[in-house]
């Protein structure tokens, strides 16, 4: 039964939640109204999953309601996320490329074949898409049959914002879109998010970081394929299919790109 309790003013937003101090040393992360309430209890499930695993990440704890929205206490992390260190310092890009690529390819060592189908929420996503014609639906859905499965560990939204760096190391945070899948579909939506994503992005991104973002992109490829020992073949085979889905999320400033993408893989 979930713990009731009152709040004052959040010390960080996202795009699905808000993040509060929670006594000392913990913070509650508190979904907006807008999204499913079981989201949480996914979420807290799989972080302790990845908790248990190794991987760094916060150590979630209670469930907890306020004001009608739930939320997961988390122990609190200092540190700047990936992407304001990069920012701040674009000299550290090389290490954050390295690091960004390790973590991944740490996850997906993982197998967690008791959680949701990647792919089939994918398709969901696909046919759910209000700005995906439906000759580029059927095509883009008649790809799917030929993907793997996987069951691989893949956060679903894995990019600099979601990993802080902090003195003990880079941690990753926001594990509600984590799902079981094939790896290259994971690196393919990070690999949008920095492409297609930062092009877009609401948020202030200095010119100097626009400017390398293509080459901080490819060093994560290249890092990535170190550390795994794959080919570059499985995410472009999963790029149309991740953008197709992406476009269910009606990311403002994202739709053309995203549209231009799938056009020339199926079209």
């Amino acid at each position: 039964m979930p713990h009731t309790f009152s709040l004052s003013t959040p010390i960080a937003m996202g795009r699905t939640a808000e993040v509060y101090a929670w006594g000392e040393g913990h913070v509650l992360k508190l979904y907006r109204e807008q999204f499913p309430r079981d989201w949480v209890d996914h979420e807290a499930r799989v972080a302790r999953t990845i908790v248990e695993a190794g991987i760094p990440t916060p150590a979630p704890g209670a469930i907890v309601e306020a004001q009608g929205r739930r939320g997961i206490v988390y122990a609190r992390v200092t540190g700047i996320s990936m992407l304001a260190d990069l920012q701040a310092r674009p000299w550290t890009l090389f290490r954050h490329a390295r690091d960004l690529a390790r973590l991944q390819a740490q996850v997906h060592r993982i197998a967690a074949p008791q959680l949701p189908s990647y792919r089939d929420s994918m398709a969901r996503a696909i046919g759910q898409a209000p700005d995906l014609p439906d000759d580029l639906r059927a095509k883009v859905l008649a790809l799917m049959p030929a993907l793997p499965e996987g069951q691989a560990l893949c956060h679903g939204d894995f990019h600099p914002d979601n990993v802080l760096i902090t003195p003990e190391g880079p941690v990753i945070i926001d594990w509600m879109t984590a799902k079981a899948g094939d790896p290259w579909a994971d690196v393919a939506r990070t690999s949008l998010i920095l492409t297609v994503g930062i092009a877009a992005a609401p948020v202030p991104i200095s010119r100097l970081l626009r400017l390398f973002t293509g080459f901080y992109h490819s060093l994560y490829l290249k890092y990535y394929a170190k550390y795994t020992g794959g080919n570059d073949g499985g995410r472009e085979r999963w790029l149309p299919v991740v953008a197709a889905a992406r476009l269910n999320e009606r990311i403002e400033g994202e739709r053309e790109a995203l549209l231009q993408l799938v056009r020339e893989a199926v079209g």
